[in-house]
């Protein structure tokens, strides 16, 4: 990332530094084990980022130069079970004191593997019915929390960003300004706007009850991504970034509902990635909401989860898209199915990483700008474009093919954004999309998208504008129509007072299959 001249910026990079390393522990928690420890680290690190390793006796030393910043972090790993992580802002490191003994591990199998049993466990809860006609054995219990845990925390919105006003993304309950351009149903959406989203159209769900004891489902309204956006920018101690957290859990511990299943039948929504909520001890940034003993049994739908907890569901980024009724639908769906509309193979919206040394996005811009005219177009997000749904909606309108690179962490609204408009995304990390979202992508990948190596993008290897204009006019047409007809519904959320008889939008889905999960997780019991 390039050098940042603001205090602001300084912390927010913190953060991106701390999503990068907590990521790669929780790699290396699960798989160092499998296979000697020096053979894994080393292997691992030289394919996620360039490392200095050194040996000492039975202890393995890697110190990772972050992708995001210039400061160093080290790993030690050796014949006890157990690691450690130092950070250290030059470029050189003690590595004597660099010895692990902080917190034991076990050998669970490839990590990957145990995604994809957590995918499969998933895909189980998710519901087979769809709109279901009775609501019997299927209560939806909203808690009336105290003001300071929701509403208190949106009033906030005209200072939580210094250099925008967030209460226009939060007007019509969470959906933004409406766009005119764009016509009905579409809204300048933020991609942290899900909380009070979800929270609306719960409180209008024809299952909600208002004794808890009827209930299957208990939803805890804690608007928990803006309690954590709103220290962002501000110098303040851990202590107060987790006080509201600590709050909540006090507050629950004070109602009858919270014992009965020990909160294995509460769930929270959060608008924000996991990492925004698992802070640990070496660092500032976020809270530590999903550390909490108390946190471990409800289950937390996050528009980002954490690869290995079970209980991290991944649900979609809220689009600029918010259709009433089946008819608002239909009509996108037949306006996003023309093949003639698509006047260009490839489109990228996005802007470079300069100071990112394992970003691929320069790469990914240099081919696209490089291609002949028809063959890719470039919305430079640098330019505040990007900041306009007409212009982001426009451009995948046209594209046949969308790239979808990692950002500042894996997943990308994006991604979304252009399934909503027929566009095929391109996805270069697994974790973006595949790892994710199992109530609401298929787990036939090929169906919807296509999927190139970053490692191959890095090295200069592929031209993906190439690679993506060689696939068959027919092989697009036939992915295009099953995103446009089979997805797009499951993927939107509806209006605040949306009504569908025909499709299930992605409240629905999420709902139905809380439903679901709830019966199956408290059957284990």
């Amino acid at each position: 990332m390039a050098v940042l001249v603001s205090r602001k910026k300084q912390r927010l990079s913190k953060k991106l530094e701390a999503d990068e390393v907590g990521f790669l522990c929780l790699f290396l928690e699960k798989v160092m084990l499998r296979v000697p420890a020096a053979f894994f680290i080393l292997a691992f690190i030289y394919i996620w980022s360039s490392s200095t390793t050194i040996l000492s006796g039975d202890i393995v030393h890697v110190c990772v130069s972050s992708r995001k910043l210039n400061n160093l972090y080290c790993l030690s790993a050796g014949t006890q079970p157990n690691f450690n992580i130092v950070q250290n802002s030059t470029t050189t490191a003690d590595f004597g004191s660099m010895i692990p003994n902080i917190e034991n591990y076990s050998a669970v199998g490839n990590a990957y593997e145990v995604v994809e049993e957590q995918l499969q466990l998933h895909r189980s809860w998710r519901s087979s019915s769809s709109n279901p006609t009775t609501c019997q054995g299927r209560g939806i219990y909203v808690y009336e929390l105290p003001s300071k845990f929701n509403k208190d925390l949106a009033a906030q919105c005209h200072d939580m960003i210094p250099w925008l006003d967030f209460c226009t993304y939060l007007s019509n309950g969470g959906l933004g300004e409406a766009v005119e351009e764009l016509g009905s149903g579409w809204y300048n959406t933020h991609q942290y706007a899900l909380e009070p989203i979800f929270h609306a159209r719960v409180l209008n769900h024809p299952c909600r009850v208002h004794d808890a004891s009827e209930a299957k489902l208990l939803y805890v309204p804690y608007y928990g991504g803006l309690d954590v956006l709103r220290w962002h920018f501000n110098n303040v101690t851990n202590s107060v970034k987790d006080a509201l957290s600590l709050d909540l859990v006090r507050w629950l511990q004070t109602q009858s509902s919270w014992y009965k299943n020990m909160g294995k039948d509460h769930v929270l929504v959060l608008g924000k990635i996991s990492w925004d909520f698992r802070r640990n001890e070496r660092d500032s940034w976020g809270t530590r909401l999903l550390e909490l003993d108390e946190m471990q049994n409800p289950i937390k739908l996050l528009i980002e989860r954490h690869p290995w907890r079970v209980n991290d569901i991944g649900i979609p980024h809220p689009t600029f898209f918010h259709p009433h009724t089946d008819a608002d639908i239909v009509s996108w769906q037949i306006k996003m199915s023309r093949s003639a509309t698509r006047n260009v193979v490839v489109g990228f919206a996005g802007a470079a990483r300069p100071g990112s040394a394992e970003s691929i996005r320069s790469v990914l811009i240099e081919q696209c700008t490089s291609a002949g005219d028809g063959e890719c177009r470039f919305l430079n997000c640098t330019s505040g474009q990007c900041d306009r749904p007409d212009s982001i909606v426009g451009l995948f309108a046209e594209a046949e093919f969308c790239l979808q690179p990692p950002g500042d962490s894996p997943t990308r609204k994006s991604v979304f954004d252009s399934l909503v408009a027929g566009c095929i995304p391109v996805l270069f990390d697994p974790m973006t999309a595949y790892y994710q979202y199992a109530w609401h992508l298929p787990e036939e990948r090929d169906k919807y998208s296509v999927f190139i190596d970053k490692e191959e993008v890095r090295n200069k290897s592929v031209n993906v504008v190439e690679r993506l204009v060689s696939i068959p006019a027919r092989e697009r047409e036939n992915m295009r129509r099953y995103i446009v007809y089979e997805l797009l519904p499951g993927l939107i959320y509806g209006d605040l007072d949306s009504k569908f008889d025909k499709f299930q939008d992605a409240f629905s889905i999420t709902i139905n299959s809380l439903l679901e999960s709830t019966v199956s997780r408290l059957s284990r019991v």
